[in-house]
């Protein structure tokens, strides 16, 4: 099949959406949720029943489920658009994790529709202390205990951990490998055990999490013992396209805001766009918006039609991921040089977002982790899967 990217009619209405939902709702929060360091639940009241009316809920997820069934690359677009907002107020609108895909019909009608409805929210709970980018160490053990499973240890950094009622905890279950297993917030033996402050001041928290002699029973196992590993390489690859898309939207704001100040800004009786010193980083960041863009948007599309080897799809999501973080701390950081002293206070957009974008080099697999991934696939593989062409 011969590559076409061209946006539809549907995919322009997506991103305008999407584009609509952001500008509307989530830009406006931006500053209360920096200076507050977050957001309290009645000042989120009207952005969330906008989710629903504006059918940004579940937008992964079937429709027959509630959800809106996007496809990967209308998801990255939806994504894009919303990665414009800073405090990671893309976060707002609630998207099931993809592997709640595997669910069954009875995890189904506790987990997924209610949570697609927006009366239940998840947090996946996989770092540990001496667990992150190799999730073969972990730590956390889920021990047989008659008709259940007893879940012992802490994970680290579980982000939205706050505001969920449910963990997909994945635990090292006994002579099975990772599991993942469905946990409910209010069980006995889970316990928040702090939250850490971090460089940005981010809508939801990453709290650490205890989960001490936890009994489920295996009602509570999410897509078969032993699958955790494999789920959980899902889950990464879904979530490294978002974070690429993200950062697309992030640049994209970023040099918005510093073109249009240089082209109102003068300075020895000249616009400073007209000085090659602000000019050039800008032209440098317009050139990379647009690879990281086409990387991006082929990916994506690369994966709605699985065409490509499942474990090279795995190392294009990791290159994408790669490229496009760096490049939007790239932009950023020069937007911050062409915006000045302007640049450096926190009301400016393009500051919130310089300290924003810094965690996309870092979770889900930082810089160094997708390297050696994308250096895996060329060893085992070659070049041809991961750089030809699709088509």
């Amino acid at each position: 099949m011969t590559m076409d990217i061209t946006l539809t009619g549907r995919h322009r209405e997506i991103s305008a959406n999407a584009r609509r939902y952001c500008d509307t709702y989530l830009l406006p929060l931006e500053i209360a949720c920096d200076e507050q360091d977050g957001l309290r639940a009645d000042q989120l009241i009207e952005a969330r029943a906008a989710v629903v009316e504006l059918r940004l809920n579940g937008i992964n997820m079937r429709p027959e489920w509630g959800g809106q069934g996007y496809s990967s690359f209308e998801q990255m677009l939806t994504h894009e658009q919303l990665g414009r907002a800073t405090n990671a107020l893309w976060d707002v609108p609630w998207r099931p994790s993809n592997v709640l895909k595997y669910a069954s019909p009875a995890q189904v009608e506790e987990y997924v529709r209610p949570e697609i409805a927006g009366r239940r929210r998840h947090a996946y709970a996989i770092t540990e202390e001496g667990a992150g980018s190799d999730p073969s160490v972990l730590e956390t053990r889920a021990v047989r205990d008659g008709a259940g499973w007893r879940i012992n240890g802490t994970k680290w950094f579980v982000t939205t951990g706050d505001i969920a009622d449910y963990f997909i905890v994945v635990a090292d279950a006994e002579g099975h490998g990772l599991t993942s297993f469905l946990v409910d917030k209010h069980r006995d033996g889970v316990s928040e055990k702090r939250r850490p402050r971090f460089m940005h001041a981010f809508v939801f928290e990453h709290p650490e999490f205890t989960f001490d002699n936890v009994y489920v029973d295996d009602t509570k196992i999410l897509g078969g013992l032993g699958r955790g590993l494999e789920l959980t390489r899902e889950w990464f690859m879904d979530e490294r396209l978002l974070i690429a898309a993200r950062s697309l939207g992030g640049a994209e704001r970023c040099l918005d805001t510093a073109l249009a100040y240089a082209q109102e800004r003068r300075q020895f009786g000249n616009l400073i766009l007209d000085y090659q010193g602000v000019s050039f980083p800008l032209a440098d960041c317009a050139v990379e918006l647009q690879a990281a863009r086409a990387l991006t948007y082929q990916v994506a599309w690369e994966i709605d039609r699985k065409q490509v080897d499942p474990k090279t799809l795995h190392a294009k999501a990791a290159s994408v991921k790669l490229f496009a973080s760096q490049m939007a701390n790239r932009v950023a950081d020069r937007c911050v040089q062409v915006l000045g002293g302007r640049g450096y206070m926190r009301e400016n957009p393009v500051e919130r977002l310089f300290r924003d974008l810094r965690v996309d080099r870092i979770w889900e697999g930082t810089d160094e982790i997708q390297k050696v991934i994308v250096a895996n696939e060329l060893a085992k593989r070659g070049r041809a899967g991961l750089c030809a062409w699709p088509g």
